[in-house]
């Protein structure tokens, strides 16, 4: 490797890609190939990035596996950024055990980080913790160290295990800090933020006040029943009953969860589960069903008693009823919490994180933008959408991924 490929490797490694440029922007060999499109990634252009990867992994001759490996991990970084969620895990995996075989301990472990934020990118907590498990990150450079505290953070919050978020945040802090990148520093931050703004509505008794994260692990740990409109359950304690799939059923507990201690109407309760502005003998019969359904539902944690006026929600525990809500309320929640990040997203990369169609985003999508609260730009497969980030509130209760005990 002669001194200017060396020098620009430096300059990428120390967060600066124009400092890398200047010294392999004329060049067209493999390796400068290979920095010029790691530097294009670095400032944004992830396009033109995946088209000088793609050659230089191809120019770099067949003896040289490590070099083609190393390029394979920095599309599979691009495509993350860039939220293009399907790329192929395989070919990250064989460049990894590639890396690996031939000693390149950074890079393989730059692979498996990889693997554990587009695990926890869609959801998959479980074996995003194996992932990071089996990772040491004490011999790591620090950016290294820096994404192993993120991941981690990431996990605890989806968790809401917010200790464990503030401790790895904080590692993540000073590792970063150490690392001297501007760009590492500015990722720590965000998802500090995270844990400083609201998170969620308590509603109860008339009243209702935002949360914080710490204050939603504390709730879910309390006594009370809770009626949580983020995930659409029913909960108390470890005991947790999902109508995610019944939303009527949901629509008339989070009524009577609402109004507690007090009881709701039988017209509102038509009226607003049914979605009706009339009420005749007919939703009187369904009301009774569905609250019969309701019930049996939710008997192992509270019965729902007639009254002279309409339905009343009372628990087994001694707790109070409370609500949960999102922060502020969309009827596309989900879809503007992933593009909340700021970060481009494809509607197949929506769809994969949301565990729902393709079709359903696109619609939600269109909805979005005709509001204005979504663009996109480029065109066919190369369509991306995103937004500003929505002030004033964290995603983390919109995200995928269950609660404890869910």
């Amino acid at each position: 490797m002669d001194a200017l490929i060396t020098a620009a490797s430096r300059a990428l490694t120390a967060g600066d890609p124009l400092g890398a440029l200047n010294r392999v922007a004329l060049r067209d060999d493999a390796p400068a190939l290979a920095l010029r499109g790691i530097a294009m990634a670095q400032l944004g252009d992830f396009e033109r990035a995946e088209a000088l990867l793609r050659r230089a992994v191809r120019t770099f001759g067949p003896k040289e596996a490590v070099a083609r490996a190393r390029c394979v991990v920095a599309e599979a970084e691009i495509a993350l950024v860039s939220r293009d969620l399907a790329w192929a895990a395989k070919a990250l995996d064989t460049a990894r055990a590639t890396l690996e075989a031939h000693g390149d301990r950074v890079n393989a472990a730059h692979a498996r980080y990889l693997e554990a934020r587009h695990l926890l990118l869609i959801g998959r907590l479980e074996a995003a913790e194996r992932t990071l498990a089996g990772l040491d990150p004490t011999p790591l450079p620090p950016a290294m160290r820096t994404a192993h505290e993120l991941v981690a953070a990431g996990i605890a919050m989806r968790r809401l295990q917010t200790k464990a978020a503030r401790a790895a945040l904080a590692r993540a802090e000073s590792v970063a800090y150490h690392a001297g990148i501007p760009a590492l520093v500015a990722e720590v931050d965000s998802a500090s933020h995270v844990l400083n703004t609201p998170a969620a509505r308590l509603i109860g008794q008339g009243e209702e006040r935002l949360l914080l994260l710490e204050e939603v692990e504390t709730l879910l740990a309390s006594k009370a029943l809770i009626v949580d409109a983020c995930r659409h359950v029913v909960r108390s304690g470890h005991t947790v009953v999902s109508l995610s799939r019944r939303p009527v059923l949901f629509a008339l507990a989070r009524l009577l969860g609402e109004a507690w201690p007090e009881c709701v109407p039988r017209d509102r309760l038509i009226a607003q589960a049914f979605r009706t502005a009339f009420a005749d003998d007919s939703h009187r019969v369904r009301l009774r069903v569905e609250v019969g359904r309701l019930r049996t539902a939710l008997s192992p944690l509270a019965d729902v008693r007639a009254t002279k006026q309409g339905f009343e929600l009372v628990p087994h525990s001694t707790g109070e009823v409370v609500v949960l809500a999102r922060p502020i309320e969309e009827k596309h929640a989900a879809v503007l919490a992933l593009l909340a990040d700021g970060e481009p997203w494809s509607s197949s990369a929506l769809a994969l994180a949301l565990g729902t169609s393709q079709r359903t985003v696109q619609r939600a999508l269109d909805a979005l933008a005709a509001e204005g609260k979504a663009q996109s730009f480029g065109h066919g497969r190369a369509r991306r959408w995103m937004t500003p980030p929505m002030p004033g509130f964290t995603t983390t209760l919109l995200l995928p991924g269950p609660y404890p005990g869910s």
